[in-house]
Order: structure tokens, then C-alpha cells, then sequence
């Protein structure tokens, strides 16, 4: 059962998130960002709530895509990271070399930085999940996976050793009905991507993807069910992204009323909307909170702003070369 002081403090996240990417949208319109933007519009209520349901002082550990951010906010990353990443700055995360949210600091944070090739990070975190075990913690990795990279090689390789090892681990599907431009229907003949499971063996649940409360109790229990003994759990979160593939994608090939009919089902309305009518917050607890998630985006922007770019020197760094291991 989420206290008061958790269902604010989660409805924070889900602001700090649509408005960090407001704010990158207009960086990347201003030619500041470098690179393309990538939006999780629509999916933030997923990303947050799955995240959420983790236990970092136990040291589990999530794994992002590029339309996780949320994820990655509650699991410790900064937002003046973020933007700086994207900005390509000399002191982000990766020094003006990874951009958007290919970045990670496991020491400090609970997530890991993610690798491109969709499905590769499932047998990684099946990995680290093992990792955990050998080390006697009592640790839970999650995986994100789109509709799409649910239909690669190393998705099912990493699902099917995580579930034969029995490992703590838990993989969230985000069906957003496109695996880029490609219907999820022209892509996969499951009927639901969480049958997928049947085939490796492993639990499964099909939710609401924007019904926060939904994806928060469903990943609860998958939570539990790993750290408990009882092995993978493959959720299928039903969602959709109201934004193209990235930033420079205007989305023309998803018919606009589908379009419309998803901006009514909005997660972060919806979960506030309860919080409301529950009695749990006000109108006036929700402005206050929108008011400090500006001012914390606002200084992020200053600070990344001021900072440098990377000098030449910086690409000669963690690099093999013919004199060996180059440092600073």
C-alpha cells in the first residue's frame, strides 16, 4: 500500500519527467542539443511506476531504454546530467561522447547505462541478476524491452537462460503498437506480447501501461515473486507513444484519431486525477509540486548552459591505442 508521502512523491517524478523533456525540446529547437531527441511522451506513467516498485537500498538495478527517463530519475539520475548529456557537454556523464540517456554511474545510482542493440540488455541484466546471486545479495534487476526488440535474438537467448537459472529478474514489454514505424501486428504473430513467456516458461502479466497504479502493483508483485525465489516475470505494459520515434519523426504514419484517442487515456492526468478525487492531494499540492519541478529544471538548464564543451584533448581519453591504455 503507497503512503501519502509516496503516491507525491511519485507523481513528482512523472512532472520532473514530461517537464525535463519539455525543456529538451526546446534545447534541441535552439540547436543546443546534439543529436536527436528521443520522447517518452505518453509512457512516462510506465517508466515511473515500474522503477518504482525496486527496492535501491537493496541494490536492485534497472536498465533503460531510450523512452525510460522516468526510470532513470527515480533510480538516482540528475537531471543537470541529462541535459547536459544531450548537450553533449565536457562534464556530463560521458565527457560529449554518449549522448541522450546512454549513460550510467552504478556506483552512485541504480541503473545502468543502456547499449543500442535492441534485446542485448536482457541477457546483461540476466547477467548481473546471476551476479547478484553468486555474491549472496538479495537483488532484483528490470528490463526494459519495446515491442519490437521483443522479437530479437538476444531478447529471447537472455529470457530463456534468466528463466531456466531461475534468476531475480523482471522484464517490462512496452507494446506502444510501434516498433518505430512498423505495426506491432506486422511485426510478431503473438496475439499478446506477454504470451511470449509461454515459450520460455517464465510468469507473465498483461497491464494498462497508463494506469500508473496498475503497472506499480504488477511490478510489485513480480518484485517480490523474484527476490522471494520464484524466478522472471515478463509484464506487458499496454501503452502508446504520442510522439514520433524521436524528435525529427512527425508521426505520419499513425492516423491521427488513433493519436487523439490515446492523448484521452494521458497517465500523469489520469494518476493525478485520482490522487484528487481520493482525497489524497490537492489541486494546490499538485501546483506546488509543478512549481518545484520547474525551478529544479530551470537551475539544471543554467548549469548546463554555463558549462564548457569537451575539448579536442578529451577524445584521445579511455581509449587503446598503439602506446596502450590512454589516460588522462
Amino acid at each position: 500500500m503507497l503512503s501519502r508521502e509516496q503516491l507525491l512523491e511519485i507523481d513528482y517524478y512523472l512532472r520532473l519527467t514530461r517537464t525535463l523533456e519539455e525543456r529538451l525540446v526546446a534545447l534541441f529547437r535552439q540547436a543546443k542539443v546534439i543529436g536527436g531527441l528521443y520522447r517518452s511522451l505518453g509512457q512516462e506513467g510506465e517508466s515511473v511506476a515500474a522503477a518504482y516498485a525496486l527496492d535501491y537500498k537493496q541494490g536492485d538495478v534497472v536498465q533503460p531504454l531510450i523512452r525510460n527517463l522516468g526510470a532513470i530519475l527515480v533510480a538516482g539520475a540528475k537531471p543537470v546530467d541529462v541535459i547536459k548529456q544531450y548537450m553533449a557537454k565536457g562534464d556530463s556523464p560521458t565527457r560529449g561522447r554518449e549522448l541522450n540517456i546512454h549513460f550510467g554511474d552504478p556506483a552512485r545510482d541504480g541503473f545502468i547505462g543502456q547499449i543500442s542493440m535492441l534485446g542485448d540488455m536482457i541477457p546483461v541484466m540476466a547477467g548481473i541478476a546471476l551476479a547478484g546471486r553468486m555474491q549472496k545479495r538479495n537483488l532484483v534487476t528490470l528490463a526494459f524491452i519495446g515491442d519490437g526488440g521483443s522479437s530479437t535474438g538476444a531478447f529471447w537467448e537472455g529470457l530463456n537462460f534468466a528463466t531456466v537459472m531461475r534468476l531475480p529478474m523482471v522484464v517490462i514489454v512496452e507494446n506502444n503498437a510501434y516498433a518505430y514505424s512498423t505495426p506491432t501486428s506486422k511485426q510478431t504473430a503473438a496475439k499478446t506480447l506477454a504470451d511470449k513467456a509461454v515459450g520460455v516458461g517464465c510468469e507473465s502479466e498483461t497491464v494498462d501501461g497508463n494506469d500508473v497504479f496498475a503497472v506499480y502493483d504488477a511490478t510489485r508483485r513480480a518484485v517480490d515473486r523474484a527476490r522471494g525465489g520464484g524466478g522472471v516475470t515478463l509484464i506487458e505494459v499496454l501503452t502508446f507513444r504520442l510522439k514520433g520515434h524521436a524528435e525529427h519523426d512527425n508521426q505520419s504514419y499513425v492516423p491521427q484519431e488513433v493519436i487523439e484517442e490515446w492523448r484521452g487515456k494521458d497517465a500523469v492526468e489520469r494518476f493525478e486525477r485520482r490522487l484528487v478525487d481520493d482525497g489524497v492531494a490537492t489541486e494546490d499540492d499538485l501546483a506546488a509540486i509543478q512549481k518545484r519541478v520547474r525551478a529544479e529544471v530551470d537551475a539544471a538548464t543554467d548549469e548546463a548552459e554555463r558549462s564548457p564543451m569537451p575539448e579536442a584533448r578529451e577524445a584521445a581519453f579511455g581509449l587503446f591505442g598503439g602506446d596502450g591504455y590512454w589516460e588522462r
